[in-house]
């Protein structure tokens, strides 16, 4: 695989990490949830709507 085409999938996966991520927080947003990250070894709850 050369580097160019290294490069065209790397951007495409994060392209769909993005889109992904953008689609969970929109629904957790409709539900009034929370989202759970990992924040130096600690967990962290996030409300949606604070995102």
């Amino acid at each position: 695989m050369s580097e160019l085409e290294s490069r065209e999938l790397r951007e495409n996966i994060l392209n769909g990490l993005n889109a992904s991520f953008q689609k969970l927080v929109k629904e957790k947003k409709k539900t009034n949830s929370e989202i759970a990250f990992s924040q130096k070894g600690k967990l962290v709850k996030v409300k949606a709507t604070e995102i």
